[in-house]
């Protein structure tokens, strides 16, 4: 289902313009998203670009068809923090990111996040990195020293920092670093470096090491979608160094200035106005969340309401009030078929730079106008509504005739002993649980609230 005539115009970091969306080939476009270092749960600032990056992702399969857009998103499985991680623990490294890459994506999974189409791990393309540092020397882009191999910035001087804004000399001004004695140049940054014994390490031309961060993804994205691809996403704090030395040693081993031709970064988020952080108390693992009970839907639809451009303040009361939203969409999309299409006005705004605010504002006007069917297709679109991850709005639900039945009863009695003092008890209880409790002639009725807990109604 392709709906090719739609303009998508996205703000490119590269030109600092907001540019209308063009794919090299539009039967084949090509998306890659830095993904996470595998040592430990991902924090709620990990799952924002994963919850961006998957709305961007499903506008461009609603517009170029499903089967014609490739989505890469890299697991970093080979880093010092991991291997700080290991010997600390004693596991083995292997156990410890096999393990954090599936909480990786069981976490991701219950924000609804669909899984890319191709996830590198970055072990698994080690020797597509050697051959590539390899080519940057012959081309004379970078030098090995004392087992270390470094790109050379000075060879690529003019188109270096175009990204991030920044000019070599100002930023060789800036490094306040220690400068390893083998580098050319205070900016020339790692390809390759040694490993110790008890080290991960791979045989290389260099000797036994490992690679460096950046030329990663400048690897694995050239495996897997081309030398040339149409969009690099990440968060803003990847811009640089990250993204910067990926341009630089993938356009080199290019030999143009190709690679990805849009790139979209988001902004960082916060909890309740404040950076998180350990020291503060507000850090927070997406796991974290979802034990406390905020369900995946609910956080979802909390990062959907900010522009990926701004700062993302995730606060408790913005949760309790997407939970009561989602409940009374829910209500009034059961049993409904939903429209062949997504509203046109929701693509709209998510065709001008994924205003995913605008789109949740056009969700809220067809709840107003009643188009139950209307609302179920443009919820679904934006990863919203959908079945699988419903479960938490149904639940309850489904258990409180029992205690409406209870209430009924005492307040029969009540009534003819004059006796309210257990009918209050009850009502109070309720309304603990996060229970609405309405009251009429025609009977009693429990409705959750936003922040509903059953588990404060066993008691009863």
């Amino acid at each position: 289902m392709g709906t090719m005539d739609r303009v998508i115009k996205l703000q490119n970091t590269k030109t600092r313009k907001k540019e209308v969306f063009e794919p090299i080939d539009a039967e084949n476009v090509r998306m890659y998203v830095c993904g996470p270092t595998v040592y430990d749960r991902a924090h709620l600032g990990n799952a924002r670009p994963v919850v961006v990056f998957d709305v961007l992702y499903r506008l461009l399969r609603e517009v170029y068809g499903t089967d014609k857009v490739t989505y890469a998103r890299n697991f970093t499985d080979v880093d010092d923090k991991i291997n700080a991680r290991a010997a600390e623990s004693g596991r083995p490294i292997g156990d410890i990111t096999a393990e954090t890459t599936q909480w990786f994506l069981d976490d991701m999974g219950e924000l609804g996040a669909l899984e890319p189409n191709h996830m590198p791990r970055a072990t698994q393309y080690i020797p597509q990195m050697v051959a590539m540092i390899e080519d940057l020397i012959a081309k004379g882009h970078a030098y090995a020293a004392e087992g270390h191999v470094l790109f050379a910035v000075d060879s690529w001087k003019e188109l270096y920092g175009k990204l991030s804004g920044r000019s070599v000399d100002d930023m060789i001004a800036g490094a306040r670093v220690e400068v390893a004695p083998y580098k050319k140049n205070p900016m020339d940054f790692v390809l390759w470096k040694p490993s110790s014994d008890d080290l991960p390490g791979w045989d290389s031309p260099w000797g036994r090491g490992r690679p460096g961060w950046h030329i990663e993804c400048s690897a694995m994205s050239y495996e897997l979608l081309g030398e040339t691809f149409d969009i690099h996403g990440g968060g803003n704090d990847l811009m640089f160094p990250h993204h910067e030395n990926e341009i630089a040693q993938s356009c080199c081993a290019n030999g143009d200035d190709s690679f990805a031709r849009y790139w979209l970064h988001n902004e960082m988020l916060q909890v309740e106005g404040k950076k998180m952080s350990k020291s503060l108390g507000n850090f927070f693992t997406v796991r974290d969340l979802l034990d406390q009970g905020y369900p995946g839907e609910v956080i979802r639809l909390v990062f959907l309401q900010t522009h990926y451009r701004k700062p993302m303040d995730w606060t408790d009361k913005k949760a309790k009030e997407a939970e009561a939203t989602l409940r009374k969409w829910r209500a009034l999309t059961a049993g409904i078929e939903p429209a062949s299409t997504a509203a046109a006005a929701v693509l709209d705004a998510l065709s001008d730079d994924l205003n995913s605010a605008g789109a949740i504002a056009e969700l809220h006007k067809l709840a107003a106008a009643g188009d139950a069917a209307g609302l179920l297709a443009s919820a679904r679109m934006l990863g919203l509504l959908t079945e699988e991850m419903g479960a938490w709005a149904s639940a309850p639900s489904a258990d409180l005739s029992a205690y409406e039945r209870k209430l009924s009863e005492a307040r029969q009695k009540a009534m003819e002993s004059k006796d309210f003092s257990e009918v209050d008890k009850l009502k109070t209880a309720f309304v603990e649980a996060g229970l609405e409790v309405r009251m009429s002639k025609g009977g009693v009725e429990l409705v959750p609230g936003p922040g509903f807990d059953p588990a404060k109604l066993e008691v009863l």
